[in-house]
């Protein structure tokens, strides 16, 4: 059982860093949609008393083909961030609401089984892989070349999908709400949510729709196929932002300054001596430690040493 100590700094952690990559998500895609629906509004009100047709194509053509990907490689080609923005737009309330919930429950669940260093890199993965599928469908099947000329892709579900195969492949047996008769495993949930994604498909889109959205589900399979055989498709965006990142913090070694005479002989702290200071320095690296791998990922000496701070209300 863990302490109150590591009860309640595994608490914040859940609040802070461990949601606040979920929240990201979830606020572009909330931000995207308010400015969509801004722009929704206008157009209706200039086609005020004609047919609602006309003003959804007048939006269509001059708003979400901004955001939205296009159905060829070659209006790809002329908006090329669209193979980003797709992954985040919806123009319906409730598509948008049922999307964000399903993120926010396998995102989570992904979260605490890998910490929070593989959710954005899947759920790229998942969205440009889907939409690398859709592009090639309408442009070499001809059962699918209608969609190649007023067709668009977006929406998130390519991305949850990606993120609820992960996580399921992980660990089917999950358990959640411990209420219901010890809990309900984890690969009855993602089935609950393939059938209502596959089923709620459009009749237009039937069979495209249904192919796309099965590459983004093998996608989060693959993912943690390759990761247990030693490769992580996640290392190399995290190092893109890892450097980014320091790009901007002022407190980076300088250029030909080592990590060893920056931590050693420039610290302030005063080497080899046992402070309570040093002894939170500690403390702060586990917790980052459970908070990028999980509190099982802790050594039995890092664990101890956690329960023995707790006791000595460090």
């Amino acid at each position: 059982m863990k302490s109150s100590y590591e009860s309640s700094y595994y608490k914040r952690l859940s609040l802070n860093d461990r949601s606040g990559t979920l929240i990201l998500l979830i606020a572009i895609s909330a931000i995207i949609f308010v400015v969509l629906g801004f722009f929704k509004a206008v157009s209706y009100l200039n086609y005020y008393g004609e047919e609602k047709a006309v003003a959804v194509q007048n939006f269509n053509d001059n708003v979400l083909v901004w955001f939205a990907m296009p159905g060829s490689f070659k209006e790809l080609l002329v908006k090329p961030w669209t193979f980003f923005t797709h992954a985040f737009t919806h123009t319906e309330f409730w598509l948008l609401l049922a999307n964000m919930l399903w993120l926010w429950t396998f995102g989570y669940i992904l979260q605490n089984l890998t910490g929070n260093r593989k959710l954005v890199p899947l759920y790229i993965y998942g969205s440009l892989i889907a939409a690398t599928v859709y592009l090639l469908l309408v442009s070499l099947v001809p059962a699918f070349a209608h969609n190649k000329l007023n067709g668009m892709y977006y929406g998130a579900s390519a991305g949850v999908l990606a993120i609820a195969t992960a996580a399921t492949t992980i660990a089917p047996q999950y358990r959640l709400l411990h209420m219901l008769n010890g809990g309900i495993p984890l690969w009855i949930l993602t089935a609950i949510y393939l059938v209502i994604d596959f089923a709620t498909i459009p009749v237009s889109g039937a069979g495209l729709g249904h192919i796309v959205h099965l590459s983004a589900a093998l996608t989060g399979v693959l993912f943690i196929v390759l990761l247990r055989k030693g490769f992580d498709g996640s290392d190399w965006m995290n190092n893109l932002y890892d450097w980014f990142i320091n790009l901007l913090n002022p407190d980076k070694p300088k250029k030909g300054e080592t990590i060893k005479e920056t931590l050693f002989y420039k610290s302030p702290a005063t080497p080899y001596t046992k402070t309570p200071n040093l002894t939170q320095q500690r403390i702060d690296g586990i917790l980052d430690k459970i908070n990028q791998e999980g509190y099982d990922a802790l050594t039995k000496e890092e664990k101890e040493l956690l329960n023995r701070a707790s006791q000595e209300g460090l």
